[in-house]
Protein backbone atom coordinates (compact mmCIF):
# COMPACT_ATOMS: atom_id res chain seq x y z
CA UNK A 1 0.00 0.00 0.00
CA UNK A 2 1.54 3.39 -0.97
CA UNK A 3 2.45 5.34 2.14
CA UNK A 4 4.02 8.64 3.08
CA UNK A 5 5.78 7.75 6.36
CA UNK A 6 6.18 11.36 7.52
CA UNK A 7 2.45 11.82 7.98
CA UNK A 8 1.38 8.19 8.33
CA UNK A 9 -0.60 8.90 5.17
CA UNK A 10 -1.66 6.23 2.67
CA UNK A 11 -2.94 7.40 -0.71
CA UNK A 12 -4.38 5.44 -3.65
CA UNK A 13 -5.75 6.83 -6.93
CA UNK A 14 -7.79 4.78 -9.43
CA UNK A 15 -10.05 5.40 -12.40
CA UNK A 16 -13.26 3.69 -13.53
CA UNK A 17 -15.28 3.76 -16.76
CA UNK A 18 -18.84 4.66 -17.66
CA UNK A 19 -21.14 1.90 -18.88
CA UNK A 20 -24.22 2.37 -21.04
CA UNK A 21 -26.95 -0.27 -20.78
CA UNK A 22 -28.43 -1.78 -23.92
CA UNK A 23 -30.83 -3.90 -21.84
CA UNK A 24 -31.93 -1.44 -19.15
CA UNK A 25 -31.99 -1.84 -15.37
CA UNK A 26 -35.03 -0.06 -13.97
CA UNK A 27 -36.53 -1.04 -10.63
CA UNK A 28 -35.39 -2.76 -7.45
CA UNK A 29 -36.90 -5.75 -5.67
CA UNK A 30 -34.87 -4.87 -2.55
CA UNK A 31 -33.99 -1.21 -2.01
CA UNK A 32 -31.57 -1.80 0.87
CA UNK A 33 -29.39 -4.37 -0.92
CA UNK A 34 -30.09 -2.78 -4.34
CA UNK A 35 -31.30 -5.97 -5.99
CA UNK A 36 -32.82 -5.47 -9.45
CA UNK A 37 -36.17 -6.73 -10.68
CA UNK A 38 -34.56 -7.74 -13.97
CA UNK A 39 -31.15 -8.62 -15.41
CA UNK A 40 -29.38 -5.99 -17.53
CA UNK A 41 -26.55 -5.76 -20.05
CA UNK A 42 -24.22 -2.88 -20.82
CA UNK A 43 -21.28 -1.74 -22.91
CA UNK A 44 -18.28 -0.28 -21.08
CA UNK A 45 -16.89 2.88 -22.70
CA UNK A 46 -13.26 3.95 -23.14
CA UNK A 47 -11.81 5.81 -20.16
CA UNK A 48 -9.91 8.29 -22.33
CA UNK A 49 -13.22 10.03 -23.02
CA UNK A 50 -15.41 9.19 -19.99
CA UNK A 51 -14.14 8.25 -16.57
CA UNK A 52 -14.23 8.92 -12.86
CA UNK A 53 -10.92 9.46 -11.05
CA UNK A 54 -10.95 8.85 -7.31
CA UNK A 55 -8.18 9.43 -4.78
CA UNK A 56 -8.57 8.03 -1.27
CA UNK A 57 -6.22 9.13 1.52
CA UNK A 58 -6.12 7.34 4.86
CA UNK A 59 -4.42 8.68 7.99
CA UNK A 60 -4.47 8.19 11.75
CA UNK A 61 -4.56 12.01 11.95
CA UNK A 62 -7.90 12.35 10.14
CA UNK A 63 -10.73 13.12 12.56
CA UNK A 64 -13.60 11.88 10.34
CA UNK A 65 -14.42 10.42 6.94
CA UNK A 66 -14.97 13.13 4.30
CA UNK A 67 -15.75 13.21 0.57
CA UNK A 68 -15.42 15.80 -2.21
CA UNK A 69 -17.15 15.36 -5.58
CA UNK A 70 -15.90 17.55 -8.43
CA UNK A 71 -14.31 19.91 -5.87
CA UNK A 72 -17.39 20.31 -3.64
CA UNK A 73 -17.68 18.61 -0.27
CA UNK A 74 -20.67 16.25 -0.07
CA UNK A 75 -22.42 14.54 2.83
CA UNK A 76 -20.39 11.51 3.90
CA UNK A 77 -23.46 10.20 5.76
CA UNK A 78 -25.24 9.39 2.50
CA UNK A 79 -26.55 5.86 3.27
CA UNK A 80 -25.13 4.36 0.07
CA UNK A 81 -21.70 5.82 0.69
CA UNK A 82 -21.80 4.50 4.24
CA UNK A 83 -22.83 1.07 2.99
CA UNK A 84 -19.80 0.89 0.67
CA UNK A 85 -17.38 2.13 3.34
CA UNK A 86 -18.71 -0.28 5.96
CA UNK A 87 -18.63 -3.28 3.61
CA UNK A 88 -15.05 -2.65 2.44
CA UNK A 89 -13.88 -2.19 6.04
CA UNK A 90 -15.74 -5.36 7.08
CA UNK A 91 -14.06 -7.40 4.32
CA UNK A 92 -10.69 -5.89 5.23
CA UNK A 93 -11.08 -6.84 8.90
CA UNK A 94 -12.18 -10.32 7.91
CA UNK A 95 -9.08 -10.82 5.75
CA UNK A 96 -6.85 -9.39 8.48
CA UNK A 97 -8.35 -11.70 11.10
CA UNK A 98 -7.65 -14.74 8.94
CA UNK A 99 -4.05 -13.55 8.43
CA UNK A 100 -4.67 -13.24 4.70
CA UNK A 101 -4.30 -9.49 4.24
CA UNK A 102 -1.29 -7.57 3.00
CA UNK A 103 -2.68 -4.25 4.25
CA UNK A 104 -1.52 -2.47 7.37
CA UNK A 105 -3.50 -3.97 10.26
CA UNK A 106 -4.25 -0.62 11.91
CA UNK A 107 -5.23 1.31 8.80
CA UNK A 108 -8.73 -0.15 8.57
CA UNK A 109 -9.75 1.84 11.66
CA UNK A 110 -8.33 5.12 10.28
CA UNK A 111 -10.58 7.72 8.70
CA UNK A 112 -10.49 8.38 4.96
CA UNK A 113 -10.67 11.48 2.78
CA UNK A 114 -12.11 10.81 -0.68
CA UNK A 115 -11.78 13.08 -3.73
CA UNK A 116 -13.70 12.08 -6.85
CA UNK A 117 -13.77 13.87 -10.22
CA UNK A 118 -15.73 13.11 -13.40
CA UNK A 119 -14.46 14.32 -16.78
CA UNK A 120 -18.08 14.54 -18.02
CA UNK A 121 -21.36 16.09 -16.76
CA UNK A 122 -22.50 14.56 -13.47
CA UNK A 123 -26.13 13.37 -13.13
CA UNK A 124 -27.07 14.33 -16.70
CA UNK A 125 -27.99 10.81 -17.75
CA UNK A 126 -24.38 9.80 -18.50
CA UNK A 127 -24.11 7.07 -15.85
CA UNK A 128 -21.96 9.11 -13.47
CA UNK A 129 -23.13 7.20 -10.37
CA UNK A 130 -22.05 3.90 -11.96
CA UNK A 131 -18.47 4.99 -12.66
CA UNK A 132 -18.38 6.95 -9.39
CA UNK A 133 -19.27 4.08 -7.08
CA UNK A 134 -17.26 1.53 -9.07
CA UNK A 135 -14.24 3.81 -8.73
CA UNK A 136 -14.84 4.47 -5.02
CA UNK A 137 -15.17 0.78 -4.16
CA UNK A 138 -12.19 -0.30 -6.28
CA UNK A 139 -9.96 2.45 -4.82
CA UNK A 140 -10.97 1.57 -1.24
CA UNK A 141 -10.30 -2.10 -1.99
CA UNK A 142 -6.76 -1.26 -3.14
CA UNK A 143 -6.19 0.80 0.00
CA UNK A 144 -7.50 -1.82 2.42
CA UNK A 145 -6.40 -5.01 0.64
CA UNK A 146 -9.84 -6.41 -0.27
CA UNK A 147 -10.06 -9.06 -2.99
CA UNK A 148 -11.63 -8.13 -6.33
CA UNK A 149 -14.23 -10.93 -6.40
CA UNK A 150 -16.05 -9.29 -3.48
CA UNK A 151 -16.34 -5.88 -5.16
CA UNK A 152 -19.32 -6.50 -7.45
CA UNK A 153 -21.72 -6.91 -4.52
CA UNK A 154 -20.26 -3.89 -2.69
CA UNK A 155 -20.37 -1.56 -5.72
CA UNK A 156 -23.96 -2.64 -6.37
CA UNK A 157 -24.92 -1.33 -2.93
CA UNK A 158 -23.64 2.12 -3.92
CA UNK A 159 -25.35 2.26 -7.30
CA UNK A 160 -26.85 -0.80 -8.96
CA UNK A 161 -25.22 -0.31 -12.35
CA UNK A 162 -21.83 0.39 -10.71
CA UNK A 163 -21.21 -3.36 -10.54
CA UNK A 164 -21.11 -3.39 -14.36
CA UNK A 165 -18.41 -0.65 -14.46
CA UNK A 166 -15.94 -2.99 -12.75
CA UNK A 167 -15.51 -4.84 -16.06
CA UNK A 168 -14.63 -3.88 -19.61
CA UNK A 169 -16.37 -4.84 -22.83
CA UNK A 170 -19.87 -6.29 -22.69
CA UNK A 171 -21.15 -6.94 -19.18
CA UNK A 172 -24.30 -8.49 -17.73
CA UNK A 173 -25.67 -7.88 -14.24
CA UNK A 174 -27.51 -11.04 -13.28
CA UNK A 175 -30.88 -10.81 -11.58
CA UNK A 176 -30.00 -13.53 -9.06
CA UNK A 177 -32.47 -15.48 -6.93
CA UNK A 178 -31.01 -15.42 -3.41
CA UNK A 179 -32.64 -13.16 -0.83
CA UNK A 180 -29.24 -11.93 0.42
CA UNK A 181 -28.26 -10.90 -3.12
CA UNK A 182 -25.03 -12.90 -3.17
CA UNK A 183 -25.78 -14.16 -6.68
CA UNK A 184 -26.89 -10.79 -8.10
CA UNK A 185 -23.48 -9.95 -9.57
CA UNK A 186 -21.92 -8.57 -12.72
CA UNK A 187 -19.88 -10.68 -15.11
CA UNK A 188 -18.20 -10.06 -18.44
CA UNK A 189 -19.99 -11.51 -21.48
CA UNK A 190 -17.25 -10.62 -23.98
CA UNK A 191 -14.07 -8.56 -23.68
CA UNK A 192 -13.50 -5.05 -25.03
CA UNK A 193 -11.49 -6.46 -27.97
CA UNK A 194 -14.28 -8.79 -29.13
CA UNK A 195 -16.01 -6.30 -31.48
CA UNK A 196 -13.36 -3.72 -32.44
CA UNK A 197 -15.45 -2.13 -35.23
CA UNK A 198 -18.16 -0.99 -32.80
CA UNK A 199 -18.09 2.75 -32.17
CA UNK A 200 -20.03 4.99 -29.78
CA UNK A 201 -21.18 8.60 -30.00
CA UNK A 202 -22.72 10.54 -27.14
CA UNK A 203 -24.88 13.40 -28.37
CA UNK A 204 -25.01 15.86 -25.48
CA UNK A 205 -28.16 17.95 -25.68
CA UNK A 206 -28.11 18.94 -22.01
CA UNK A 207 -25.50 18.82 -19.26
CA UNK A 208 -28.00 19.80 -16.57
CA UNK A 209 -29.03 17.65 -13.65
CA UNK A 210 -32.22 15.72 -14.35
CA UNK A 211 -35.41 16.78 -12.58
CA UNK A 212 -36.26 13.26 -11.36
CA UNK A 213 -33.30 11.22 -10.10
CA UNK A 214 -32.97 7.56 -11.05
CA UNK A 215 -33.49 6.32 -7.48
CA UNK A 216 -36.80 8.10 -6.90
CA UNK A 217 -37.90 7.46 -10.50
CA UNK A 218 -37.35 3.71 -10.14
CA UNK A 219 -39.20 3.62 -6.85
CA UNK A 220 -42.25 5.34 -8.33
CA UNK A 221 -42.18 3.06 -11.40
CA UNK A 222 -42.10 -0.08 -9.24
CA UNK A 223 -45.02 1.25 -7.19
CA UNK A 224 -47.24 2.36 -10.09
CA UNK A 225 -46.27 0.88 -13.49
CA UNK A 226 -47.97 -2.34 -14.57
CA UNK A 227 -45.84 -2.36 -17.71
CA UNK A 228 -42.68 -2.58 -15.58
CA UNK A 229 -43.72 -5.94 -14.08
CA UNK A 230 -44.59 -7.32 -17.52
CA UNK A 231 -41.20 -6.18 -18.83
CA UNK A 232 -39.30 -7.82 -15.96
CA UNK A 233 -41.22 -11.10 -16.04
CA UNK A 234 -41.90 -11.59 -19.74
CA UNK A 235 -39.72 -9.38 -21.95
CA UNK A 236 -36.25 -9.12 -20.41
CA UNK A 237 -35.36 -12.83 -19.90
CA UNK A 238 -35.62 -13.60 -23.63
CA UNK A 239 -34.11 -10.22 -24.57
CA UNK A 240 -31.02 -10.94 -22.46
CA UNK A 241 -30.49 -14.26 -24.26
CA UNK A 242 -30.98 -12.64 -27.65
CA UNK A 243 -28.67 -9.70 -26.87
CA UNK A 244 -25.85 -11.99 -25.73
CA UNK A 245 -26.30 -14.05 -28.91
CA UNK A 246 -26.21 -11.06 -31.32
CA UNK A 247 -23.15 -9.60 -29.55
CA UNK A 248 -21.34 -12.94 -29.89
CA UNK A 249 -22.34 -13.08 -33.56
CA UNK A 250 -21.35 -9.40 -34.04
CA UNK A 251 -24.71 -8.92 -35.77
CA UNK A 252 -25.04 -5.13 -35.76
CA UNK A 253 -28.53 -4.79 -37.34
CA UNK A 254 -29.98 -7.17 -34.72
CA UNK A 255 -27.94 -5.54 -31.92
CA UNK A 256 -29.08 -2.07 -33.00
CA UNK A 257 -32.76 -2.94 -33.31
CA UNK A 258 -32.84 -4.68 -29.94
CA UNK A 259 -30.99 -1.77 -28.30
CA UNK A 260 -33.48 0.79 -29.64
CA UNK A 261 -36.52 -1.31 -28.73
CA UNK A 262 -35.28 -1.73 -25.18
CA UNK A 263 -34.56 1.98 -24.80
CA UNK A 264 -38.05 2.77 -26.08
CA UNK A 265 -39.63 0.31 -23.67
CA UNK A 266 -37.74 1.81 -20.73
CA UNK A 267 -39.06 5.27 -21.59
CA UNK A 268 -42.55 3.81 -22.14
CA UNK A 269 -42.36 2.57 -18.54
CA UNK A 270 -41.39 6.07 -17.46
CA UNK A 271 -44.55 7.34 -19.18
CA UNK A 272 -46.59 4.49 -17.63
CA UNK A 273 -45.34 5.58 -14.19
CA UNK A 274 -47.82 7.71 -12.24
CA UNK A 275 -47.21 10.63 -12.22
CA UNK A 276 -45.30 10.13 -15.50
CA UNK A 277 -41.55 10.76 -15.77
CA UNK A 278 -40.17 12.63 -18.78
CA UNK A 279 -36.45 12.04 -19.29
CA UNK A 280 -36.47 12.70 -23.04
CA UNK A 281 -36.95 16.19 -24.46
CA UNK A 282 -37.76 17.55 -27.93
CA UNK A 283 -34.13 17.21 -29.06
CA UNK A 284 -34.12 13.57 -27.94
CA UNK A 285 -37.22 12.94 -30.05
CA UNK A 286 -35.63 14.65 -33.06
CA UNK A 287 -32.51 12.45 -32.71
CA UNK A 288 -34.73 9.33 -32.59
CA UNK A 289 -36.49 10.48 -35.75
CA UNK A 290 -33.17 11.22 -37.48
CA UNK A 291 -31.79 7.75 -36.70
CA UNK A 292 -34.88 5.99 -38.06
CA UNK A 293 -34.94 8.12 -41.23
CA UNK A 294 -31.23 7.49 -41.81
CA UNK A 295 -31.66 3.73 -41.39
CA UNK A 296 -34.76 3.78 -43.60
CA UNK A 297 -32.78 5.49 -46.38
CA UNK A 298 -30.32 2.57 -46.45
CA UNK A 299 -32.93 -0.12 -45.83
CA UNK A 300 -30.98 -1.52 -42.86
CA UNK A 301 -30.06 -0.65 -39.28
CA UNK A 302 -26.71 1.14 -39.54
CA UNK A 303 -27.10 3.33 -36.47
CA UNK A 304 -28.85 2.73 -33.12
CA UNK A 305 -29.78 5.01 -30.23
CA UNK A 306 -30.27 4.37 -26.55
CA UNK A 307 -31.22 6.83 -23.80
CA UNK A 308 -30.69 6.35 -20.08
CA UNK A 309 -32.49 8.50 -17.48
CA UNK A 310 -31.76 11.76 -19.30
CA UNK A 311 -32.10 13.46 -22.70
CA UNK A 312 -28.61 12.71 -24.05
CA UNK A 313 -28.45 10.11 -26.83
CA UNK A 314 -25.89 7.33 -26.95
CA UNK A 315 -25.42 6.18 -30.54
CA UNK A 316 -23.94 2.82 -31.53
CA UNK A 317 -22.65 2.28 -35.06
CA UNK A 318 -19.82 0.56 -36.91
CA UNK A 319 -16.59 2.31 -37.89
CA UNK A 320 -17.50 2.27 -41.61
CA UNK A 321 -20.69 4.29 -41.06
CA UNK A 322 -19.32 6.68 -38.44
CA UNK A 323 -18.01 9.59 -40.58
CA UNK A 324 -21.20 9.90 -42.63
CA UNK A 325 -23.52 9.75 -39.63
CA UNK A 326 -21.51 12.41 -37.75
CA UNK A 327 -21.83 14.59 -40.87
CA UNK A 328 -25.60 13.91 -40.89
CA UNK A 329 -25.78 15.09 -37.27
CA UNK A 330 -23.74 18.20 -38.14
CA UNK A 331 -26.09 18.98 -41.02
CA UNK A 332 -29.38 18.58 -39.15
CA UNK A 333 -28.11 20.01 -35.84
CA UNK A 334 -25.74 22.76 -37.00
CA UNK A 335 -23.33 23.72 -34.19
CA UNK A 336 -22.38 27.24 -33.21
CA UNK A 337 -19.75 28.36 -35.70
CA UNK A 338 -17.35 29.90 -33.20
CA UNK A 339 -18.17 27.65 -30.23
CA UNK A 340 -15.87 25.01 -28.74
CA UNK A 341 -15.06 22.01 -30.90
CA UNK A 342 -18.23 20.10 -31.74
CA UNK A 343 -16.75 16.58 -31.83
CA UNK A 344 -14.64 15.70 -28.80
CA UNK A 345 -12.73 12.48 -28.13
CA UNK A 346 -11.67 10.08 -30.87
CA UNK A 347 -11.07 11.67 -34.26
CA UNK A 348 -13.81 11.24 -36.86
CA UNK A 349 -12.93 11.60 -40.55
CA UNK A 350 -14.94 14.06 -42.62
CA UNK A 351 -17.52 12.82 -45.12
CA UNK A 352 -19.66 14.28 -47.89
CA UNK A 353 -23.43 13.93 -47.81
CA UNK A 354 -25.39 13.32 -50.99
CA UNK A 355 -28.24 15.67 -51.77
CA UNK A 356 -30.46 12.60 -52.10
CA UNK A 357 -29.73 11.52 -48.51
CA UNK A 358 -30.45 15.02 -47.14
CA UNK A 359 -33.65 15.21 -49.17
CA UNK A 360 -34.83 11.73 -48.09
CA UNK A 361 -34.26 12.44 -44.38
CA UNK A 362 -36.47 15.48 -44.86
CA UNK A 363 -36.02 17.22 -41.51
CA UNK A 364 -35.74 20.91 -40.74
CA UNK A 365 -32.26 21.64 -39.29
CA UNK A 366 -32.22 22.57 -35.59
CA UNK A 367 -29.30 24.96 -34.96
CA UNK A 368 -27.47 24.41 -31.66
CA UNK A 369 -29.84 21.52 -30.78
CA UNK A 370 -26.85 19.35 -29.85
CA UNK A 371 -24.21 21.04 -27.71
CA UNK A 372 -21.40 18.65 -28.62
CA UNK A 373 -20.59 15.03 -29.49
CA UNK A 374 -18.26 12.72 -27.55
CA UNK A 375 -16.71 10.16 -29.90
CA UNK A 376 -15.57 6.98 -28.11
CA UNK A 377 -15.49 3.17 -28.29
CA UNK A 378 -15.77 0.01 -26.19
CA UNK A 379 -13.02 -0.47 -23.64
CA UNK A 380 -12.23 -0.84 -19.95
Amino acid sequence: MPENDKQGLSVVTCTAPVNIAVIKYWGKRDEDLILPINSSLSVTLHQDQLKTTTTVACSRNFQQDRIWLNGKEEDINNPRLQSCLQEIRRFSRKRRNTGDSTSDASSVSHKVHICSVNNFPTAAGLASSASGYACLVYTLSQLFGVESEQLSAVARQGSGSACRSLYGGFVQWKLGTQLDGKDSLAEQVESESYWPELRVLILVVSAEQKSVGSTSGMHTSVETSQLLKYRADVVVPSRMEEMIRVIRERDFPAFGELTMKDSNQFHAICLDTYPPIFYLNNMSHRIISLVHRYNQYYGETRVAYTFDAGPNAVIYTLQDHLPEFVQVVRHFFPPEVNGEEFVKGLTVCSADLSEELKRDINMEPTPKGIRYIISTKVKH
